[in-house]
């Protein structure tokens, strides 16, 4: 008999280990994330303000209510009412306080005891953000507030109206701004003034933006923003776009400007720009990175016309500005500023909706007292020149306005590198000539080492002289060289320290013979020539050439040879003192009754000359003539009869000599002024 078995039921597989875990872990967060929601936050609003208080050294409250909801990355903070203090040291009460916070803060960083906060948002807040010299600042988190790394990194932050004001008295800043928030106004619902001094100047601003600013948003859209300010006697209006507005990173607008001097700028956007008149400029702006461009600029610097593209480069040791300016027309009156003239009056009310400069008194009285000092004693802030460097092109196309001296076009390459400002190379078209050179300035060395090196070819004198181009009549060409060297901090002082040559020589042309005879005080040809009319005389040749010692200029040569009469020139003229002290000597080559030719002397100011006629000369003649005149009065004229005894003077021989360089201090001056044209530098 066979016995029958049953086997037994198969016995369930147990669950894995690792799944079991995933299921604790899983129910844990389900119940972190129930007690997280339901966790009445609120609780902890005492300790956190406690907490808060003491690690900052300054009160912290949160007053009404609290909130927290919690994410992988980050956590929302919801504050009821918020005040958080500023440290003792500073002039307001609070860092902030508002109705209502919102804000976003990331979880690991928090860790490394980084706040990072992406956005931040507030309700009618009261700000008092506040810096000093030595580092602190009052939005730094930590009991030492000069510690940078605790300030907060905030991201976008939103307002709903309120005020701030934002203080750094070692930078000149102190600023209070007002919010105002309305929906209604589309895309820019938030708009903004402020008031204060920037730079120690006062400024006032109005604009409008979007309703959230991008702090340090990277990545971010940009957002709108609209502004017009004014800093002193400048204003600044921009509208565009800006993706950061922390370090106006990703700027993308249109601007335009006015103001009385480019120069004002070097205090408000540290970029060293020369004096000017009043100007008004329009163009594009835009920022990336370290790198702000300006493109299709145009407008007027004074009476002149101005456009071109420039760049400035924050991110190099020093900052780099470059670029290339033309303008079409370039006024003359444009040019004073720039060696320390203040503007004229045309120039100085040239530019609509600016204020003429103060200074333009100056330009009133000099008309009115021909003893004031012609060469400009204003001094010329060349220690702007060791804040940056520069390349920049300049050309003018046309000049007017040019009346003593007729200018017709230029152009100039301004290079700027370390403290040292060279123009060079530096290209004027004068009186249908040209006059090229060097001019080079050495900021670093107090006062400023300054050297010009400059050639002139081809001028035509009777534009040159615009007085002799009346009397019709029709000179020759005039070449000859400038250099100087010395120091100063102003045109004035540095021509009073000059030292080095000046020469100039012309070949044969014509020259205007009632001209000759005024100079020679020959009545006789004067009296023939206003009956029968003016004509012209040849002139041989002439030169000048004097040499420059310590800002006393004295003559080498002055011949100037016609075939009707000889002039040699003696004497000197000071910089120091602006006097001049000249002996002209005519010695003439025909015969002439009701002749006075005597030495003729020329003293007085470079504003004011005077020209006498050597009485003892004259004095002997007129006791002559006396005499003759008690015996019979046509005897008289037989004193003022000139008998002609001029020789040629040896023209070869004269333009010889104009050119030699000179020598002593002469010499050694210019040739120190040449090296205004090379890299090498002589000491």
């Amino acid at each position: 008999m066979n016995a029958s078995t049953t086997s037994p039921p198969p016995s369930p597989t147990p669950r894995p280990l690792a799944l079991k875990v995933l299921a604790a872990m899983f129910a844990l967060f389900l119940v972190l994330v129930l007690v997280i929601s339901f966790f009445p936050w609120d609780v902890l609003r005492g300790p956190i303000n406690r907490y808060v208080s003491e690690k900052t050294g300054r009160k912290f409250e949160i007053t009404r209510h609290l909130d927290i909801g919690f994410g992988l990355r980050a956590a929302t903070v919801k504050f009821d009412g918020i005040e958080f203090s500023n440290p003792s040291w500073a002039r307001d009460p609070y860092l902030v306080k508002a109705d209502r916070a919102e804000f976003d803060i990331r979880l690991w960083p928090l860790l490394a005891k980084k706040v990072v906060i992406p956005r931040l948002s507030l309700t009618s807040p009261v700000f008092g953000l506040q810096m000093e010299q030595d580092g602190r600042r009052t939005w730094a988190l930590g009991k030492d507030t000069s510690d940078t790394s605790t300030a907060p990194i905030i991201g976008l932050l939103q307002v709903d109206g309120g005020a701030g004001d934002f203080l750094a008295k070692h930078l000149g800043v102190d600023l209070h701004v007002d919010f105002n928030f309305d929906t209604s106004r589309g895309q820019m619902p938030l708009d903004y003034k402020i008031k204060g001094t920037y730079q120690k100047q006062p400024l006032t601003a109005v604009g409008r933006t979007g309703n959230v600013l991008q702090l340090n948003a990277t990545g971010a859209p940009p957002f709108p923003l609209v502004v017009k300010a004014t800093a002193g006697h400048t204003t600044l209006g921009v509208n565009g776009t800006v993706a950061e507005l922390s370090t106006l990173e990703g700027i993308d607008a249109k601007f335009d400007i006015k103001g009385q001097n480019l120069g004002d700028l070097f205090p408000l956007l540290g970029i060293a720009l020369p004096q000017t008149s009043p100007y008004a400029l329009k163009g594009e702006l835009r920022k990336n990175g370290k790198v702000w461009s300006v493109t299709a600029m145009n407008g007027k610097l004074g009476l002149s016309d101005i456009g071109g593209d420039m760049k400035f480069d924050q991110g190099k040791q020093l900052p780099y500005l470059s670029g290339a300016l033309r303008s079409r027309v370039m006024d003359m009156d444009d040019l004073g500023p720039l060696i320390g003239l203040p503007p004229t009056e045309r120039s100085a009310n040239a530019v609509e909706g600016v204020v003429p400069p103060p200074n333009i008194t100056q330009v009133k009285k000099a008309r009115r007292d021909p003893g004031t000092r012609v060469l400009p004693t204003a001094p010329l802030d060349f220690e702007r020149l060791r804040a940056m460097n520069a390349d920049v092109s300049y050309v003018a196309d046309r000049i007017t306005n040019v009346r003593q001296v007729p200018l017709d076009r230029g152009s100039v390459k301004v290079k700027l590198a370390d403290g040292v400002l060279t123009l060079d190379p530096l290209d004027l078209g004068v009186a249908s000539g040209r006059i090229g050179g060097a001019i080079r300035i050495d900021a670093a060395k107090s006062p400023a080492d300054i050297r010009a090196s400059l050639d002139v070819r081809g001028m035509q004198l009777n534009r040159l002289i615009p007085k002799i181009q009346t009397l019709k009549a029709s000179f020759g060409k005039l070449d000859g060289r400038v250099n100087l060297s010395g120091q100063g901090n102003s045109v004035a002082s540095w021509l009073a320290t000059a030292s080095g040559d000046i020469a100039a020589i012309t070949g044969k042309g014509e020259f205007s013979n009632l001209l000759l005879e005024f100079l020679g005080l020959d009545g006789g040809e004067i009296i023939k020539f206003l009956l029968k009319g003016d004509h012209t005389v040849t002139l041989r040749c002439g030169a000048v050439a004097l040499n420059v010692d310590k800002g006393l200029m004295s003559t080498r040569t002055i011949v100037l040879d016609t075939d009707d009469t000889v002039f040699n020139a003696t004497g000197n003229a000071s910089f120091v003192t602006e006097s001049l002290d000249f002996v002209i000597k005519a010695q003439p080559k025909d015969m002439s009754i009701l002749s006075l030719r005597t030495p003729l002397t020329i003293k007085g100011t470079f504003g004011s000359p005077k020209p006498f006629v050597e009485l003892t000369s004259l004095a002997g003649r007129g006791l002559a003539a006396l005499a003759l005149g008690a015996i019979n009065p046509l005897l008289a004229l037989a004193a003022t009869i000139e008998t002609g005894p001029g020789q040629d003077a040896d023209c070869q021989g004269v333009l010889a000599d104009a050119q030699r360089p000179g020598v002593g201090a002469a010499a050694t001056g210019a040739v120190k002024a040449k090296t205004a044209k090379t890299a090498t530098v002589v000491q």
